[in-house]
């Protein structure tokens, strides 16, 4: 099943993103990417609307390694924007080609951060549906956001309940109920199934 992964990149983990590398608030987006086994040889600037500029790139005569792992894991690109660092919308056939990708990207020391997984079934980001309570789902927000998850952790089981206006206990059933009943949603669903 076709898996779509949304990660960021910094500009300076792969070619085009070091050409590109501009000053603060210039934000770019590839339109359309054609690849070529040539890195970027001349950046013209073809139309000005506004305060946007669409560019023509040349390239130049050797291929970027994410370019390379991309083309290999048969990655399609269905967005990429930014500047420093880059969002990327790919999509992959499988869960496979996106180890693959994973495993790729970690031989040729491209250092990126996934944001978001999700298969086409499950439809686009932002609508989850993940059978946990809304108390559950307070709990959970509340600890990763304030890094009750993170090591070292920057705030304890006991503050968590304390923002919640609730006991220790309650936010610990809270916060462990609410995990497990995601987690195994997500790791145990059908879609991870090709992860094995």
């Amino acid at each position: 099943m076709a898996v779509i992964v949304e990660l960021t990149i910094d500009s300076e983990s792969f070619g085009l993103g070091r050409v590109t590398a501009v000053s603060n608030g210039v934000h770019l987006e590839l339109e359309r990417v054609v690849r070529d086994d040539r890195l970027v040889d001349d950046l013209a600037a073809v139309a000005r609307i506004e305060d946007r500029v669409l560019y023509k790139v040349n390239w130049g005569e050797s291929t970027s390694s994410l370019t390379r792992v991309l083309t290999d894991s048969e990655a399609t690109i269905l967005e990429a924007r930014g500047n420093d660092p880059w969002l990327f919308r790919l999509r992959f056939n499988d869960h496979a080609a996106l180890t693959e990708f994973h495993n790729r990207c970690q031989d040729e020391t491209i250092e990126f951060h996934v944001e978001r997984i999700y298969t086409l079934a499950e439809g686009e980001p932002g609508v989850y549906n993940f059978d946990i309570t809304d108390e559950q789902q307070e709990a959970l927000v509340t600890a990763v956001s304030e890094g009750y998850f993170e090591v070292p952790r920057r705030t304890t089981l006991n503050e968590v309940a304390d923002r919640l206006g609730i006991s220790p206990q309650a936010a610990s059933e809270r916060v462990r109920r609410g995990a497990d009943t995601v987690l195994r949603k997500v790791l145990l669903s059908q879609s991870a199934a090709d992860l094995s």
